[in-house]
């Protein structure tokens, strides 16, 4: 492998991109660190040196999913997280997802999607704890403070759809004690947003909204004046209190398939702030007209399915051909390659996620990097170059220039001063050249991932034989 040949030292502007703890890189993805010292260490020969990629950097930046399933340890995520906002920030973050802060009816064990009282953010003692599995109140203000400190936004994750964690009570439209009263004394002890049956399906005037495939007797209403209300009208609503005294920034909305997107969209109109949907379907007609109707981000779940399909069938021309959200609403598209769902039983397997992130932080929309992916010590390093390039010459109008079974290649045109480039995906066993034409005219190049040590020329046409390393990805842009 190439990168036995080479040392790995700090010659990129990220100098914190540095590979954690003592493992090797993974035997099935060979691509090196593009931190290299500029000698080869078994030849003695020249290595291709790049200009400093800061020159281009712009206002663009990337998502941090800033936690898994079942973090630990309980009680400490929120302090976890402050202290690792002044490198993100260095690397590139400009947005961190949390999970949902309220109390959920699982207590300190609690991922935070069984909501029960949405103003305790670890402050009531309530279903066996003061503190969320993350941390305390003034643990989470900290954390906020940090962020805000190294100029990330801090997005809330909302989960409006379905309650859990009430007092049992009489349900006269289902005929049988169900789990929806929320008051003080039952899962809702800040006393903010109490709520009855008759804030849940079916109610006096609906039967039930868009679907409720999991907490059917708890699936609110959003129809009712008292939802509304509580959540975005009033002056102390979960928004403007969220957005206002808390200080998130934006939201991330949970499974908005339970519901009509007008209600997000009434959300954002009241308080406003980035704001992505998570619309869980690999259909991108659906996907596309839920972002029309919520006029709101929504997650690429078609581009994460279209992934797995290309890497695992070993058919690349897959990411040329398949239908994406970023390929026609690149402005309200957020890419990602793993989230904590996903995760848990992977869509798309380790041995395969740094082709993912090649891709999505070399193309169009808003990349998301996944906690657990960036903590990996055979990853941080070469998602930190990645970052980079996609903050840089991650530029331009997006052509693809051939691709099929084993071999992707796709340009950025640039814009400007900034000279775009040239993503080179090799799925092969051995390294691979291909020639391709370029807007690059008589102008040496550079591989910035360091898959490839040596320059390259263009002619006079911007004719080039790019190569890519076995197994592996180049990056390439003008020297």
């Amino acid at each position: 492998m190439i990168i036995n040949t080479i040392k790995k030292v700090a010659f990129l502007a990220i100098s914190a991109s540095i590979c954690m703890g003592s493992h090797s890189c993974s035997d099935a993805f060979d691509q090196p660190t593009g931190l290299i010292e500029s000698l080869d260490t078994d030849t003695g020969d020249e290595i291709s040196q790049g200009q400093d990629l800061t020159a281009f950097l712009n206002d663009r930046g990337v998502m941090m999913q800033a936690f898994y399933w079942d973090v630990e340890p309980r009680f400490d995520w929120w302090d976890i997280i402050a202290e690792k906002t002044d490198a993100w920030a260095a690397a590139g973050i400009d947005r961190i997802w949390l999970p949902p802060a309220s109390k959920g009816q699982s207590g300190g064990f609690s991922m935070g999607y069984d909501p029960s009282d949405y103003y305790d953010l670890g402050e009531y003692f309530q279903h066996g704890t003061t503190e969320t599995r993350f941390g305390s109140r003034e643990e989470l203000d900290n954390l906020i403070a940090k962020a805000h400190g190294n100029n990330i936004e801090v997005v809330a994750d909302i989960v409006m759809g379905h309650n859990s964690g009430g007092g049992s009570e009489f349900n006269p439209y289902r005929m049988k004690e169900t789990f929806t009263l929320f008051n003080e004394l039952n899962g809702n002890a800040s006393g903010m947003f109490n709520r009855g049956f008759e804030d849940y399906h079916p109610n006096s005037i609906h039967e039930m909204d868009e679907s409720a495939l999991f907490f059917e007797e708890q699936d609110l209403c959003h129809l009712q004046d008292n939802v509304q209300n509580w959540f975005w009208k009033f002056d102390n609503s979960v928004a403007k209190y969220y957005k206002n005294t808390v200080g998130f920034d934006g939201w991330r909305f949970d499974f908005v398939k339970s519901f009509s997107p007008e209600f997000v969209k009434a959300w954002v109109d009241e308080v406003g702030g980035w704001t992505v949907g998570e619309f869980f379907d690999g259909n991108a007609d659906l996907v596309r007209a839920w972002v029309a109707d919520a006029g709101v981000n929504a997650f690429d779940f078609p581009c994460l399915f279209q992934m797995r399909d290309a890497f695992e069938r070993n058919d690349l021309s897959i990411l040329q051909t398949g239908d994406m959200l970023w390929k026609t609403n690149p402005a309200e598209a957020v890419t990602f390659v793993a989230n904590h769902d996903t995760d848990r039983e992977p869509v798309i397997e380790e041995e395969y996620k740094l082709f993912a992130y090649a891709y999505i932080l070399t193309h169009p929309g808003y990349p998301t990097v996944f906690y657990l992916d960036y903590e990996n010590a055979e990853f941080q390093a070469k998602l930190n170059d990645l970052i980079l390039i996609n903050r840089t010459i991650a530029s331009g109008e997006l052509e693809v220039l051939y691709a099929d079974n084993d071999e992707y290649i796709a340009l950025r045109r640039g814009e400007g001063d900034n000279p775009g480039l040239a993503v080179y995906i090799n799925r092969n066993g051995l390294e691979l050249s291909r020639s391709v034409a370029t807007q690059w005219t008589e102008q040496e190049l550079h591989d910035y991932t360091g898959g490839i040590t040596s320059s390259l020329l263009t002619d006079e046409s911007g004719t080039v034989s790019l190569k890519a390393p076995a197994n592996g990805y180049a990056v390439w842009s003008v020297k």
